[in-house]
């Protein structure tokens, strides 16, 4: 089975990338973390994931394990399929998005285009007690700060997207667990713009 292609980057759309491996152009589904990392005309190493349905065969890939090994979990969970993966690899770091699976924390999965509550509790209910340690980072689950729904608040009210305050104020708060609401505001202005 093929894990990994590597091949040059021929061009990028906002969710798929095509590669040219051996002669022979392939189009793989990929999270937007992924896709930032790539360059059309340069050499790219994906991890990759072949998907077969009864019509089609799809090809996703990724810029590192952590994020196949996440993808392939949530392909697991009744309900989810590779673009609801996507979605949810799109919108939190593959670490965050173990903790948020690992925990059960509905309001960082739902933050993902396509995943609402009741999938969500599907999600966390499915996953509970099967994401592996090393999938988390080295932060481990993430702990609960005073200020972090006020902080998040203030920045939706700002203008952000709530999904991507979600994530910011979430890796903020890993990095800096003591910070007051304020702090998490400062430091996730600065991340957001």
């Amino acid at each position: 089975m093929i894990r990994y292609l590597k091949g040059t980057v021929l061009r990028k759309t906002s969710n798929t990338a095509v590669l040219l491996v051996g002669g022979v152009g392939l189009e793989a589904g990929c999270p937007s973390s992924t896709l930032a990392e790539l360059t059309e005309g340069q050499e790219a190493v994906l991890h990759t994931k072949l998907v077969v349905r009864e019509d089609d065969l799809s090809l996703y890939g990724f810029a590192d394990e952590r994020s196949l090994e996440l993808f392939e979990l949530l392909l697991g969970v009744s309900g989810v399929g590779p673009k609801v993966a996507l979605n949810m690899l799109s919108s939190l770091t593959p670490s965050l998005l173990a903790r948020a699976l690992a925990e059960g924390d509905l309001r960082l999965l739902t933050g993902a285009q396509g995943v609402g509550k009741k999938l969500a509790e599907r999600i966390a209910l499915d996953l509970r007690g099967k994401v592996p340690a090393h999938l988390m980072g080295e932060g481990g689950p993430i702990r609960q700060n005073r200020g972090v729904e006020e902080a998040e608040l203030a920045l939706v009210t700002l203008g952000f997207r709530e999904s991507q305050v979600r994530g910011v104020v979430a890796d903020i708060v890993q990095k800096n667990p003591e910070a007051n609401t304020q702090e998490i505001i400062k430091l996730a202005l600065k991340a957001l713009r």
